[in-house]
């Protein structure tokens, strides 16, 4: 081997061994050599070894960091030269848009170049992404596809949200498709046209001509976008499909200094208000960065409605928006009117803080005002926000909360609320809001006055009400009013907003005075202690104890639907003298003794009003009363009471029986039932039936009374004994035995009746007997009446028929026929007697005075008889 050759060896050997090392400490040289080119503080970092494979470089890892924030991260690069292009690819791109703000400002040196020097540097190269991502828009993210050359620069994109398919050739740039999704629009956005770009790459389009079919949710009809500009001056046009005139026309220029908007249009008819107004907007030095451009501008609302047309202005600036300290004031002026509400606002205020999280503060004098009507009832005299010193931000709303509304309803009344708080950092269910309340009002449906305050928080998503105290001076409803209700806490309420363990739970106690109803009655002051436990306020069940001195403990329990109040109630067995308040004093009624047990279901809705049903049951009672007492009631009353009428008997009639009245003449036996509606009307009638007593011997019985009444009810009399009838009432100028029966057809409601055509006839022979100093002082005082009286002073009557009418102010008239044998000093002659007799039964019943009466009847209507049967 020449000693030539042998250097040429070494020199090779000595080459692959450069090569190789170089090779193999790429990662620690590379970086430092691409330092050289890069900008100030930032760095390339190469984790992993590159290889090179199939005529490419390969990195797995390249990271790109600005300081200390990485502002690219790409996995599996490859940059390789195939068929005379550049390849370079990766499988994944991340780029960090936060990281821009930390890139050095760089000055530019010498002459700009043109778009066109930019073109001819471009080598020919495929740049293929297998996923790009730009944080924090990553649901954007998508493969990249580009294709450079001198002539024709070719980008495509494919995403799931964006798809991209744009051509640049020359200044000519061709926009064939970019399909952008969101969540508000319910279809993809897709956007063509054409852009002429600038000589050089630093401004904007100088020509262009873009539109876009839209599809937004809260829209129902698809628009149509346009964008068209020449040279510094353009239109942006937003329409509805089929439809001339725009929703939104914005003119807009431009120059060096400023771009403008003037004489912006905009509509909205889609609402139940149609709405209007312009704005115009100018940003000035907008060449200068975002830093330095002045913001200012002029917003519009016109409407039309309650109290004639307003307008709403809000005016912005002068002032700056800023990634680092905007300042920007603004000023909301003016009113809306629409068609139930007026709304008034004066709020002064700056926007400050970084652009990307800004903060609205408002100024003293900030105030929002707003009449009308708010629901379909509710006319809202005024409302009033209080806004001075309070921030407005993405963490929340800090400072002081307050609101005052006066407002009232025609069919419940008037009311005055206030609100006083302070929050902090606060959003519904985030941060921490304290305040109190109070407030008074009427209801007129209740007759009432009331008033409420208390205190509360809400600190993330619970929701404290710490203390109240509400009442009214009084409730009267239908037949019953309640003296001075108040509600109390006796535990906090608290309501847990977490959508994963909801919770609702308080402690409430209701007090009030006596209770007073329509007929007389009352109940003692009472007291309801109750809990309620549930999701939230509109879904809860809630049970207690109702007690009202010596009546109770009533248990209770029942729920709230956000809607109805439902609620049932048990009292137990109970002693029915506790009952007497419930009496009214009028009926001069004491209850001695039995026992009461009750069922009672209720509800309570705005619509409804209040409704109850139920099953009062009294057993083995005992009433007394200054002429009578009644023992042994056994009394069942299931009931409903809906839009203030009874349903009484709904399943099965109201029954009561009676044992024994004790009176001037002994009951016993009393059966009687009730079903139907209180008060009665023509379809919903009270019909009284089975109602049978025991009664001198005799029975007394009624099939049925119906309510409204159209004709008689039948009281049938069978058996009824005379005898017994002449010893209860006790008169000492005459005596009867025997038996009879009658029918009186009764009347409740007729104009003149309460008997009309009704009658007694005897059943068996009847015997009749003149007291003989009654008969002796008739003969004395009158001879010719004295003989006809000798034959009636003991009468054997065979048949003796009355007929009976009675009228609504107590006058009787019976007309009555008598057959029977007469005998006096042993001799037997037949009597035929007719005689009308006329007397007011009212005064009757209190006098008692029968033989008074017989007697003077006699002395004016007894005559002789006109044939004498033989002597036995």
């Amino acid at each position: 081997m020449t000693r030539g050759l042998r250097r040429t060896l070494a020199a090779l050997l000595a080459l692959i061994l450069l090569l190789l090392g170089l090779l193999l400490t790429l990662t620690q040289w590379l970086p430092r050599l691409a330092g050289i080119w890069l900008p100030e503080n930032t760095r390339v970092e190469l984790n992993g070894t590159p290889r090179w494979q199939q005529g490419a470089l390969h990195f797995p890892a390249v990271r790109y960091l600005a300081g200390d924030c990485e502002l690219a991260n790409v996995s599996d690069a490859a940059l390789g030269w195939q068929q005379k292009r550049w390849q370079l690819s990766a499988g994944e791109v991340q780029l960090n848009s936060d990281c821009l703000q930390s890139l050095p400002h760089s000055e530019a040196s010498g002459a700009p170049r043109s778009l066109a020097d930019w073109q001819k540097m471009l080598p020919g190269a495929d740049v293929h992404l297998q996923k790009i991502t730009i944080l924090p828009w990553q649901q954007y993210a998508g493969r990249f596809d580009l294709t450079l050359d001198k002539d024709v620069q070719q980008l495509h994109y494919q995403g799931d949200n964006l798809n991209v398919d744009a051509r640049l050739q020359g200044q000519l740039l061709q926009i064939a498709q970019l399909q952008f999704s969101h969540p508000l629009l319910p279809k993809p956005l897709n956007l063509h046209g054409d852009v002429t770009l600038p000589t050089f790459a630093d401004g904007l389009p100088v020509a262009g001509e873009l539109s876009a079919d839209l599809n937004v949710v809260q829209w129902p009809q698809p628009l149509a976008l346009a964008l068209n500009w020449q040279q510094q001056q353009g239109t942006l046009t937003v329409k509805q499909q089929d439809d001339d005139q725009p929703l939104l026309q914005l003119p807009w220029q431009v120059d060096e200094r400023q771009i403008r908007i003037t004489q912006g249009q905009w509509r909205w008819p889609q609402a139940d208000q149609p709405l209007s107004g312009g704005m115009a907007v100018t940003l000035e030095n907008w060449q200068q960065g975002l830093e330095n451009t002045l913001v200012s501008g002029r917003f519009n609302l016109l409407t039309q409605g309650r109290g004639g047309k307003g307008n709403l202005v809000l005016s912005v600036g002068p002032g700056k928006l800023s990634m680092v300290d905007s300042a920007l004031p603004f000023q909301l002026t003016g009113e809306s009117k629409f068609a139930d509400l007026q709304l008034f606002g004066s709020m002064p205020g700056l926007l400050h803080g970084v652009l990307t999280d800004p903060q609205l503060s408002l100024k003293q004098g900030a105030l929002l005002r707003l009449r009308g009507r708010l629901l379909s009832t509710l006319e809202v005299d005024e409302a009033r926000w209080p806004l001075a010193g309070v921030t407005v931000a993405s963490r929340g709303i800090n400072g002081r909360l307050q609101a005052i509304l006066k407002a009232h309803d025609p069919s419940f009344g008037r009311f005055r609320l206030h609100l006083d708080g302070r929050a902090s950092d606060f959003w519904p269910d985030s941060g921490v809001w304290n305040w109190r309340y109070w407030g008074d009002g009427q209801i007129e449906p209740l007759t009432a006055k009331w008033d409420v305050k208390g205190t509360g928080s809400w600190q993330d998503t619970l929701i404290s009400l710490d203390t109240l105290n509400t009442g009214f001076d009084q409730l009267a409803y239908g037949m019953v009013q309640v003296a001075k209700p108040r509600l109390t806490l006796n535990a906090p309420v608290r309501w847990q907003r977490d959508p994963d363990h909801p919770a609702f739970n308080g402690g409430f106690t209701l007090k009030s005075g006596q209770t007073q109803f329509s007929y007389g009655g009352w109940l003692p002051p009472s007291e309801l202690n109750f809990e309620a436990k549930g999701s939230d306020p509109s879904q809860f069940i809630w049970r207690g104890q109702l007690t009202a001195e010596d009546i109770g403990p009533v248990r209770v329990h029942g729920r709230w639907d956000g809607e109805r109040l439902r609620g049932e109630a048990w009292w137990p067995a109970q002693s029915l003298t506790v009952f007497q308040p419930l009496l009214s004093s009028d009926l001069k009624m004491r209850i001695q003794s039995g026992e009461l047990r009750a069922q009672v279901a209720f509800s309570a809705a705005s619509e409804q009003g209040f409704e109850a049903g139920g099953h009062w049951t009294v057993k083995n009672g005992s009433l007394w009363m200054p002429d009578s007492e009644i023992n042994g009631i056994d009394f069942s009353l299931p009931f409903r009471l809906k839009d203030h009428q009874w349903q009484l008997g709904r399943r099965g009639p109201v029954s009561l029986r009676i044992a024994e009245v004790k009176n001037q003449f002994s009951l016993q036996n009393i059966t009687a039932d009730l079903q139907g509606h209180y008060p009665w009307q023509e379809r919903q009638p009270l019909t009284l039936s089975n109602v049978n007593l025991d009664l001198l011997g005799g029975h007394v019985s009624m099939p049925e009374l119906r309510m409204p009444q159209h004709e008689a009810a039948r009281v049938s009399l069978k058996e009824i004994n005379l005898s017994k009838l002449v010893s209860a009432i006790k008169p000492k100028q005459f005596a009867m035995s025997g038996k009879v029966n009658g029918e009186l057809p009764l009347w409740i409601n007729n104009p003149q009746w309460l008997i009309e055509k009704g009658w007694i006839a005897n059943s068996g022979p009847l015997t009749f007997r003149l007291d003989k100093d009654m008969a002796d002082a008739i003969v004395s005082n009158n001879f010719a009446a004295g003989a006809a009286l000798d034959w009636l002073r003991y009468m054997e009557i065979s048949r003796s028929w009355a007929t009976i009418d009675l009228d609504n102010f107590g006058n009787l008239i019976m007309q009555s026929e008598v057959k029977g044998v007469s005998q006096f000093s042993n001799r037997r002659q037949t009597v035929n007697l007719n005689y009308r007799h006329q007397e007011n039964l009212f005064q009757l019943w209190r006098s008692l005075r029968f033989g008074d009466n017989l007697q003077s009847w006699v002395e004016q209507n007894a005559t002789l008889p006109s044939k004498k049967d033989p002597q036995p």
